[in-house]
This record gives C-alpha cells, sequence and structure tokens, in this order.
C-alpha cells in the first residue's frame, strides 16, 4: 500500500469480511497500485477470476480477507497469506493493505490493518510480516509502524519495476500471549 502520510479528515468506514461481489472493487484498487506504483512487483493487474482464486484460497486456510466500506463502496482492503508453506511456518502470515487512491491518509488503512491483527491474533498467528517494497512513499512502513511492527531486514534491490530497481523491507508484529 502506499501513502497514509498525510493526514486528511479521517473518512468512516467499516470493516468486514469481503464478499465475492466485493472483488471488482478489490481488483480495481489493485489494479491502479500495479499500474501506476510500486508497493507491488507485479507488473499485470490480475484478472477477476484470479481475485475469485485468491478469496477461495485465502478462505480455505481459514485466514481473513477484510474489506473496508464507505458510502455503500469498497474503498480498501486487506488480507494475510500464508508466510511460507512448509508446516513450521504455519502461526506465521503475511499481510497486504491497500486503499483507494484519492483516500490515503484518512484512516482507512489503519482500521484494516487493526482489524486484521485482532483476526489473526484470535485465530492463533504469532507472527505477522510485511514485505514493503521501499518505493516514492514510505507510508507504508509508517503505517505498519504504528501498529508495532518493528524492522527486520532489508533485501537489497530484489525487484525491478518501471526501469529500477526496488529494495523491499521486511516488518515484523509479534502476537499473542506469548509475545516477548
Amino acid at each position: 500500500m502506499e501513502a497514509e502520510h498525510t493526514r486528511h479528515e479521517p473518512t468512516a468506514a467499516i470493516v468486514r469480511d469481503c464478499r465475492p461481489d466485493d472483488l471488482v472493487a478489490v481488483q480495481r484498487i489493485y489494479a491502479h497500485y500495479v499500474l501506476h506504483g510500486t508497493a507491488t512487483f507485479e507488473e499485470v493487474p490480475p484478472a477477476q477470476a484470479d481475485w475469485e482464486r485468491k478469496l477461495g484460497e485465502i478462505r480455505d486456510l481459514g485466514l481473513p480477507f477484510l474489506v473496508a466500506e464507505a458510502g455503500g463502496e469498497v474503498v480498501g482492503y486487506t488480507f494475510c497469506s500464508r508466510w511460507r508453506p512448509r508446516p513450521a511456518y504455519r502461526f506465521t502470515v503475511e499481510d497486504s493493505v491497500y486503499v483507494t487512491p484519492g483516500l490515503l491518509g484518512r484512516g482507512i488503512g489503519g482500521r484494516l490493518l487493526d482489524a486484521l491483527l485482532a483476526r489473526c491474533e484470535a485465530m492463533g498467528v504469532r507472527q505477522v510480516i510485511a514485505v514493503i517494497a521501499v518505493g516514492d512513499d514510505p507510508g507504508s512502513v509508517a503505517l505498519h509502524e504504528r501498529r508495532g511492527f518493528g524492522h527486520a531486514g532489508r533485501l537489497v534491490r530484489v525487484g525491478l519495476k518501471f526501469d529500477r530497481w526496488i529494495d523491499t523491507v521486511l516488518m515484523q508484529r509479534s502476537l499473542g500471549d506469548d509475545v516477548e
């Protein structure tokens, strides 16, 4: 997700489970970032069928996929996926948060991430990893820092998009009673 660094008036939004009919808006939001930003290393926006498959896979794993709705429209979304496929990683997930361009800095990303973290903790997730492209905007790093994520590392020049090499920052947050 890109910038939440410029604070605006908060947008009243409710966070709820994603429904299949929300995926048109999810696809539209994500396509913007694919085509115009470095928040994702995808270069071609996934098709609607890809989003339907992703929602099914996330639900099959019992993981949350949430949307923010304001004024009857989906204005952002978040989900988590398995960090790695090996069984030992089963208590660790990777988060994704995206907000409609033009509505950044209005608290939507924070509400989405708060709800995702609460759901993850309730289901026994112990570690949440954020893999954030270091592009033109520090908003996603700041969003995660405000939610208690710490810096866990940096991968240098791992993505090539728009003819430039991009680093990623790894951030991590522990959940649950056994947090050190």
